[in-house]
């Protein structure tokens, strides 16, 4: 596994659903950078099922930093951090063990890992490890607040609905059919300066859509107008330029804030889909991989009837880790405390 992102500022997962606890490890910060415990607290929240709206699993989130803070600030040795795994329910996952689940990660992973993976919960593949994303990104986003820096993740729509009271009947609609839906996010990040962006294989396009696509259940990425340019002409396309007292501006941004896989200093603009939760509880057609024959599936267990307004933290987060990567390869890693 790779479980490692990053090249001035990594960041490392681990953990499974339903092991004694999931964490990161976080490599390449500074000393000096305060660490508020109530913020990554809040972000923790954010992430959390709140509602009918998503699984009726309840993880405290009770985390603890084991090291790279003291006092309340970093000390520039790598940071760890775990959270515990409390509100197990593993025998739900008993049939899912040789029953793969459509659309999930189930039948890849066992191919990739030879039958050993932890199957319950999903294991290492369960969306549960993205809280350990949302805590080490939260001890790096306030250092990169303080620098003007600032990225923020909201929903476009689900379900096909933009409004919130009608995305949120389509998701209890599906709850109580035994299916899901999907929806979009969209970030924005303001405040990154022109010039950062490393081509031709480590740009910012290149760098924000590995990182992303590694959220669970995040089937496509676009910068900009994205798969619209398809229908523009040059000149509706293209983001003219002007002079606003010393900085290089542009009229629209749909580029999104990249050129040539380099920041131009405009907000950085991409929206990501994130496909229906795959464990449902309608029946399936599926294999069992033990007796290697056909059959069928109707998933027991908790699970979202939808994950978008839970992932938006998420890829908020891993954006925001992925931008401090960058900026600390072009300044230092020093930067982030001055």
């Amino acid at each position: 596994m790779k479980n490692t992102i990053g090249n001035s500022l990594t960041v490392t997962l681990f953990g499974e659903s339903h092991g004694k606890a999931i964490g990161a490890v976080i490599d390449g910060m500074p000393s000096g950078i305060a660490v508020d415990d109530e913020y990554i607290a809040s972000q923790l929240t954010r992430r959390r099922p709140q509602d009918a709206l998503s699984t009726p699993r309840q993880e405290k989130d009770e985390y603890t930093i084991l090291s790279g803070v003291f006092e309340g600030k970093t000390t520039g040795t790598p940071i760890c951090i775990t959270i515990p795994n409390a509100d197990t329910h593993s025998s739900d996952y008993g049939e899912m063990q040789y029953k793969m689940r459509p659309s999930h990660a189930d039948f890849t992973a066992n191919c990739r890992y030879n039958g050993f993976q932890d199957y319950r919960g999903g294991g290492h593949f369960s969306g549960r490890i993205t809280a350990a994303l949302v805590a080490a990104a939260a001890c790096v986003m306030p250092a990169l607040a303080k620098k003007g820096i600032c990225v923020n993740t909201n929903i476009l729509n689900i379900a096909g609905e933009t409004q919130e009271e009608k995305w949120k009947e389509k998701i209890l609609a599906a709850k109580a059919d035994g299916d899901s839906v999907g929806g979009t996010l969209q970030t924005v990040v303001i405040g990154v300066p022109a010039g950062v962006g490393e081509p031709w294989f480590d740009t910012v396009e290149g760098m924000l859509s590995h990182a992303i696509f590694s959220v669970p259940a995040v089937k496509g990425i676009e910068f900009g107008l994205g798969f619209d340019f398809a229908d523009k002409t040059g000149i509706e396309a293209n983001d003219q330029m002007y002079v606003d007292s010393d900085t290089v501006k542009c009229y629209t941004n749909n580029n999104g804030g990249v050129l040539g896989g380099i920041t131009n200093g405009m907000p950085i603009v991409f929206n990501a889909v994130i496909k229906p939760t795959p464990t449902i509880g309608k029946e399936q057609k599926t294999v069992d991989i033990n007796t290697m024959q056909n059959t069928t599936l109707a998933a027991r267990g908790r699970h979202d009837p939808c994950i978008v307004h839970r992932a938006a933290v998420v890829v908020e987060s891993v954006t925001a880790l992925v931008v401090a990567d960058m900026l600390t390869q072009k300044f230092g890693t020093d930067w982030l405390a001055k």
